[in-house]
């Protein structure tokens, strides 16, 4: 194997970057809020109902059917939905929070990024001491926020000496309370392996990177749960294979497949990581006025060296950027789980806005407007079925909604800039968004 590309990027938010006032979301209450006369796009299939009534009370979706056979409360509040598009909130699979250290504010802040975005459901993958806290915070309603399912701190080669302290570990995180493991690089064989057989054993789910002493074959055989931004895969093949056809990766697939491993792909922070867009265009996008000025200047100036010292040459690289999205398009195919997800905070990936980059990264990739959709919805339902009903606009699922101006099945950046979003019941108007946002930006320079 010659192509070792382990590009592991570490800039994340700077304590003390943002300074505005937090806003406290109450926790939901049994207050009933009906969309009415809307455009339902229901995502157990590719399909839209139009004239309906969506009934909320508390957390939850109590009722959907046309608007002449839904009765609504008359203490309700009314949202009027005709000529929008309500669909399920979006999920980011592969999201981080702020460090501990980070004042309260921070933490607060990248929350409100994310739901302002549609993103009601965020799989944290780098825990720490507190986020446990913040988890509770948020599902009580205390901050407004998407759920979050956390990771504990990682499993990785600066963390782990021995098999022993590994299995010691993941039984630790587990009676701690976390959701899930997160494994970074630089695990030996043995090492893995012993998380893998704990994990098993404990009944936690680990997820992540593929460590290269492990390989992409050993990770799927070993049940790790997700492999996050197709790790293992390109590196399976030597430097000289680029890029690769779907001949050369269909084994692969189909063994991901059988093993009912999920992906996180994080297609376009992977092209940011490989150096293919240039920093002018990165430069330019307007939500990095939400990011503190010293995390801008750290993301340019890492940017900049990795210019002058590319982890491999930009031929290279843009062929690697094709060779993704085949494997992105042949798993489609195939019926892998894909699971949408940016790692946000990271590199030029502001949180919740990040989302649409990818959006249109996986479009690019080839992937339709609903299979896009259903990655970020259904699939993350299924995912977390044992957790919690949420991922479809149905009676029972958790109120978790986007009120899109437009279809996103016939355009995806409908999801841009919603009339609103409803995350666990709380409703935030485009209003309410734009306002938060303004002080996250004012804050921010």
């Amino acid at each position: 194997m010659t192509y070792v590309f382990r590009a592991l990027v570490v800039f994340l938010l700077a304590a003390g970057g943002f300074s505005c006032a937090p806003a406290h979301g109450p926790a939901s209450t049994d207050e009933a809020t009906a969309f009415v006369g809307v455009t339902v796009l229901p995502m157990d299939s590719e399909r839209t109902l139009e004239g309906q009534t969506v009934l909320i009370r508390g957390d939850r979706i109590v009722e959907v059917g046309p608007s002449e056979s839904v009765e609504v409360p008359a203490s309700a509040r009314v949202i009027e939905g005709e000529g929008r598009h309500l669909l399920p909130g979006l999920a980011e699979m592969h999201g981080h929070i702020p460090p501990p250290e980070a004042p309260v504010e921070s933490v607060e802040n990248v929350l409100f990024l994310y739901v302002s975005n549609g993103v009601t459901t965020v799989r944290g993958m780098l825990g720490a001491a507190g986020q446990l806290e913040v988890r509770e915070r948020v599902r009580s309603g205390e901050w407004i926020g998407p759920t979050l399912f956390l990771a504990g701190p990682s499993f990785g080669g600066q963390s782990i000496p021995s098999p022993e302290e590994a299995e010691e570990r993941v039984r630790r995180q587990k009676e701690e309370g976390w959701d899930l493991l997160k494994i970074h690089p630089g695990l030996t064989q043995e090492e893995y392996e012993a998380v893998a057989r704990t994990a098993k054993e404990e009944g936690i789910d680990f997820a992540g990177h593929v460590p290269q002493d492990v390989g992409i074959l050993l990770a799927l055989e070993s049940g790790q749960r997700t492999i996050d931004h197709l790790d293992g895969y390109m590196e399976y093949f030597d430097s000289s294979d680029f890029p690769l056809s779907a001949d050369q990766l269909r084994p692969l697939v189909e063994k991901t497949l059988e093993a009912g491993t999920g992906v996180v792909p994080t297609m376009a922070l992977w092209e940011t990581i490989l150096g293919v867009p240039s920093l002018e265009k990165l430069s330019a996008y307007p939500e990095l006025q939400y990011m503190p000025d010293q995390v801008l200047t750290n993301w340019k100036e890492g940017f900049e060296r990795r210019r002058e010292v590319p982890p491999v040459p930009l031929e290279l690289a843009e062929k690697i950027v094709q060779s993704r999205n085949l494997l992105l398009k042949e798993m489609q195919k195939a019926g892998v789980e894909i699971l949408m997800g940016t790692d946000a905070p990271q590199f030029f990936s502001v949180p919740g806005f990040s989302i649409h980059r990818e959006i249109a990264a996986m479009e690019e990739a080839g992937l339709t407007p609903y299979e896009i959709l259903k990655s970020g919805t259904a699939a993350i339902g299924i995912h977390f079925a044992e957790s919690d009903t949420f991922g479809l606009v149905q009676p029972g699922h958790r109120a978790d909604l986007i009120l899109a101006q437009g279809n996103p099945l016939e355009d995806l950046s409908a999801l841009e800039n919603p009339a609103g979003v409803m995350v666990r019941g709380k409703w935030l108007s485009r209003a309410e968004i734009d306002e938060r946002l303004a002080q996250i930006a004012d804050a921010s320079q």
